[in-house]
């Protein structure tokens, strides 16, 4: 079975398709996080960050990597752990503007396409369910307010040491929306068939049983059609 859980930043996919994965013994696959690695090796090798041809070349040669080690998701490139090193705001500032090269995507495709090819996945993205997994068995559309999405990235920060403001978090977020959306190959925006889950007002623990119940009916009417 693939799942697919699309959405803007903040929203909890993340967060809740990891829980989900975990809960169902799926395999997980984040990937805000492929982005974020190649950002974040980008920086690091002084490209040009609005060169796809260059971005491309550079994830050929360096892989993303995403590994389970002691229980907890790792993500490498160049065999280097850069799991705490992508989440900070300098690649959140930069990461939309890398994951808009068309160049980027169709090479990412290929490797999204060919992991979630290798058993029951959830995949989490921005254009999973429109792009990258168009035939998944049960699509997901998570969304809050930007207000909303703005505190848990900011209170999220906070915990790890961030010393600038709520309203630049937010500016941030807001600027991603925009280039998320607006990007001419596979924005951000919910496929036709996903359904929609405002997690402005819900935790997270309610978020995940209600996915959960959704791939129960799923699974079970599958079974009624087999019958």
């Amino acid at each position: 079975m693939k799942i697919a859980i699309d959405g803007p930043a903040g929203a909890g996919k993340s967060t809740v398709a990891k829980k989900v994965a975990h809960e169902l013994g799926y395999v997980y696959i984040d990937t805000g996080a492929m982005y974020r690695a190649l950002t974040y090796k980008a920086i690091q090798d002084q490209v040009d960050l609005h060169n796809g041809e260059a971005l491309a070349a550079l994830l050929a040669k360096y892989p993303v990597e995403l590994l389970v080690e002691n229980n907890q998701q790792k993500v490498k490139i160049n065999h280097q752990d850069v799991t705490e090193y992508i989440r900070t705001p300098e690649i959140s500032k930069y990461v939309s503007t890398v994951a808009a090269q068309e160049q980027v995507r169709k090479t990412m495709l290929m490797i999204q396409r060919s992991l979630a090819a290798k058993g029951n996945v959830i995949m989490d993205g921005r254009d999973i369910g429109t792009n990258v997994l168009p035939d998944a068995d049960l699509k997901i559309f998570l969304t809050a307010t930007i207000e909303e999405r703005a505190k848990r990235r900011y209170q999220e920060l906070l915990t790890k040491g961030y010393k600038g403001s709520f309203e630049e978090i937010k500016q941030e977020i807001a600027s991603r929306d925009k280039q998320d959306q607006e990007r001419k190959y596979a924005p951000l925006k919910q496929a036709g068939d996903a359904i929609l889950i405002d997690t402005s007002k819900l935790t997270i623990d309610q978020v995940v049983n209600h996915i959960l119940q959704l791939v129960k009916e799923y699974q079970e009417g599958d079974k009624n059609e087999l019958i």
